[in-house]
């Protein structure tokens, strides 16, 4: 199934503050509690949701390159990591070691990665909607609301719960 990612852009930014007020009352719940239903939502909708029709977020976002991520994909295009980081990475403002421009230079064609097996760690995480201690990543997910429609799902399914 096709995602129209034009559609949704403007729905999640029209729900972006709500979905920041949502983030603050989420912030109340109680860590386990807040968890387990992260947990289900996220199997719940990536059941329905299938990310090759979407790869939003290698389009228009860039995973943080840990020096593992990078000794490793270096390897695998057989160049020394110094080279890797000269032909793809730039450090951001926080100093991260990030993608020099998008969408991802190792997105196929068809939304595939062609470095799946050995991909950053951020990316192998990505959404993070299914993690344990998500009171530590309700920015993070917030933020990512406008990257991945499985992640605004969430929010809207999990809003059901704690909107007012």
């Amino acid at each position: 199934m096709e995602i129209d990612l034009e559609n949704f852009g403007k729905e999640s930014r029209s729900e972006y503050s709500s979905n920041q007020k949502l983030r603050a009352r989420l912030r109340k719940v109680k860590p386990k509690v807040l968890d387990e239903r992260f947990g289900n939502l996220h199997e719940q909708v990536f059941s329905e949701l299938d990310c090759l029709d979407c790869a939003n977020c290698c389009k228009t976002t860039s995973p943080i390159f840990l020096n593992t991520d990078i000794d490793r994909l270096a390897k695998v295009f057989r160049m020394k990591s110094s080279v890797f980081i000269d032909e793809y990475l730039h450090r951001d403002e926080e100093g991260d070691f990030v993608l020099n421009f998008s969408p991802c230079a190792f997105l196929g064609p068809d939304n595939k990665c062609l470095v799946y097996e050995d991909r950053p760690k951020a990316c192998r995480e990505y959404p993070h909607t299914n993690r344990k201690k998500m009171h530590g990543v309700l920015e993070l997910s917030l933020k990512n609301t406008l990257v991945c429609p499985a992640v605004f799902k969430i929010f809207q399914q999990i809003g059901k719960d704690y909107r007012k």
